[in-house]
């Protein structure tokens, strides 16, 4: 697959305009071309946020996307406001854990992963970002997941210690989202 819009989207501190950030730093790392569009509100952590992705062979002509290919949805307003943004066949990761509003599509795919609960599981609920890409990368292979793990590896060591301390937990949180697709382990 060699073009891939996705919008990313949830509320300030869930770390969605961070995904976006790390999907296009792993593109560069993979030598594709790449664009990054992010979008919020006043009120920062709290307030809707999103972010346009794309991913490309080729030079991409815009930022803004008016139909993506793919849409992971941290939250319920995510979920609502982004589901008529997927083109037909195209699919939505959704967190089951924040948005239990029913889908009202049938000509995309509706991933439902309760990535809260998840995250708990193995570290804390701030992971939900990264695990959710673990999941988009693994279902569309746009990317390589090791792409993505390189980033972190490499941005861990530009952030204060505290945040670097936390390269174990998005590495397997990222390496988890993965295995939710490959292994089918999530909720359709």
């Amino acid at each position: 697959m060699g073009d891939m819009s996705v919008i990313i989207s949830g509320f300030g501190g869930q770390g969605a305009l961070f995904a976006g950030i790390l999907l296009c730093h792993a593109a560069v790392v993979e030598g594709k071309h790449t664009t990054w569009f992010p979008a919020y509100g006043a009120e920062m952590r709290g307030g809707a946020v999103h972010c346009a992705v794309n991913i490309s062979d080729s030079e991409v002509p815009s930022p803004i996307i008016d139909k993506a290919d793919a849409v992971i949805a941290l939250n319920d307003l995510s979920q609502i406001k982004f589901e008529n943004k997927v083109k037909p066949g195209g699919f939505m990761i959704i967190n089951s854990s924040l948005s239990h509003v029913e889908t009202t599509r049938d000509d995309i795919e509706y991933i439902k992963i309760p990535l809260n609960e998840l995250a708990l599981k193995l570290t804390q609920p701030a992971f939900v970002n990264v695990m959710a890409l673990g999941a988009f990368i693994e279902k569309t292979g746009i990317l390589k997941l090791e792409s993505i793990k390189t980033v972190m590896k490499e941005m861990a060591k530009t952030v204060s210690a505290k945040k670097a301390a936390l390269l174990p937990n998005n590495l397997e949180c990222v390496e988890y989202g993965a295995k939710i697709i490959k292994d089918c382990l999530m909720v359709r």
